[in-house]
């Protein structure tokens, strides 16, 4: 199946090529023709597989092809609200991708920068606004806001929405939105069942589009757990940075101190590291962020909050400094990396306070977790003052964290592109 058997316009069409992507994913496959049809729906798939192209390639469509209309000139006519000012930015990144061609205007909405532009781009009546609730709140009280005309209506990443406590917020919105003519769209990478039984309250009769078992991880992970007690963590983590294949390394922690913590002690080894979580300022995200895509920086040190907008295509490997407490973040956050079918790598490191979270992890994912151990590391002679050597690899004689050539960038010019999520030719988040 083509993305010209999808439905899509030829101006769509256009754009889709000029990203690079060629074969649709099995969630747009699905999920594409339902939408423009009309129908609201539920979108299930795991991280990587597509899904925001396989919601905002529908919508563009609909939009464009509705535009001429002079009842719907000046107006917002699409809202997609999504959990953390990261997931906004890259979703705004790939709408602007997709509607090069389409006379629609989008806007952004979040905390942590000047409102005045965006109040600005609200009552100047954008076609599309992409926004974090908490905000978007915040405007609309202020009488900004006017989404009497809108047609579609999208809950992104909803599981973590409704786990982070935005439900009292998402209630407030939809009441402010028009409840007929409103096309409303959900997707997700888990969605338990208590939380789907809420999309009774913001969908009517949806239609299920789910891709992959629920719950499971993805299939292109390559999933470890390395026993290590907690006063050696750093140095096994410090020890696995010596492996040139461990170029893009995004590792999460339990806390904001941690993460700094550990991004400090990696950086002070020599090791390009930086820290992203909800204590840094807009621009200091935005920069760590970017750096880490452009392979400045070759270690990301995240919270799990913070890392919901990490879009980064070439994540190599996914490290759980602290293992964590519930199974949806495990796959969230191993999620990061083995995007839309490409192989990546999730290493846990398990101390034995988290061997009742991993044994539940396990029984719910249906699969027991292979037990690694690291060659040429001491646990018992280990510290967290172990010095960092550079690895210098046989063939170059070059040090791992200041290579010639760097992976990453090796990838750009075979063809993957930074800018957008997805396949490696393909259309994926």
């Amino acid at each position: 199946m083509s993305f010209e058997t999808l439905g899509l316009g030829p101006n769509l069409l256009r754009s889709i090529e000029e990203v690079g992507y060629t074969d649709p994913t099995p969630i747009q496959q699905a999920a594409i023709p339902l939408i423009i049809e009309g129908s609201d729906l539920i979108g299930i798939a795991q991280t990587g597989t597509g899904k925001t192209a396989a919601f905002t390639l529908p919508m563009l469509e609909t939009l464009e092809r509705l535009t001429k209309d002079p009842a719907r000139r000046g107006k917002t006519r699409a809202l997609v609200l999504s959990p953390t000012r990261e997931l906004v930015v890259q979703i705004h990144e790939n709408v602007s991708a997709y509607a090069r061609h389409l006379p629609l205007k989008v806007a952004n909405v979040y905390g942590g920068v000047n409102e005045a532009p965006q109040k600005k781009a609200l009552r100047g009546g954008v076609d599309l606004v992409i926004a974090t609730p908490g905000r978007l709140m915040d405007l609309m009280g202020q009488g900004c806001a006017d989404f009497s005309g809108l047609e579609f209506f999208v809950l992104d990443e909803a599981d973590r929405m409704l786990d982070m406590g935005f439900l009292p917020n998402i209630r407030k919105i939809v009441k402010d939105l028009p409840k007929k003519g409103r096309q409303t769209l959900l997707f997700s990478a888990t969605l338990s069942r208590d939380i789907e039984k809420l999309t009774k309250e913001f969908l009517y009769r949806p239609k299920t589009v789910e891709i992959g078992k629920r719950i499971n991880p993805a299939e292109t992970v390559r999933q470890c757990i390395h026993e290590v007690p907690k006063s050696a963590k750093l140095s096994l983590l410090k020890h696995l940075l010596h492996d040139n294949d461990l170029y893009s390394v995004l590792v999460f922690t339990r806390t904001k101190h941690g993460a700094d913590r550990v991004a400090r002690q990696l950086s002070k080894s020599r090791i390009p590291t930086s820290a992203i979580h909800s204590n840094r300022s807009q621009n200091q995200r935005a920069r760590a962020l970017q750096d880490f895509k452009d392979g400045k920086t070759r270690v990301l040190v995240a919270t799990d909050i913070a890392a919901r907008g990490i879009d980064v295509e070439g994540i190599t490997h996914v490290i759980n400094f602290d293992f964590p407490p519930n199974t949806e973040d495990y796959i969230h956050r191993i999620g990061r990396t083995g995007r839309a079918n490409s192989q990546g790598e999730a290493i846990s490191f398990i101390t034995p306070e988290d061997h009742g979270p991993l044994r539940l992890l396990e029984r719910k994912i249906r699969k027991t977790i292979y037990r690694k151990k690291v060659s040429g590391f001491n646990l018992s002679r280990s510290s967290s003052a172990t010095k960092f050597k550079p690895y210098k690899s046989k063939e170059s004689g070059k040090s791992s964290h200041s290579p010639k050539k760097n992976p990453r960038n090796r990838n750009q010019k075979s063809g993957n592109s930074r800018r957008h999520s997805g396949q490696r030719r393909s259309s994926g988040r």
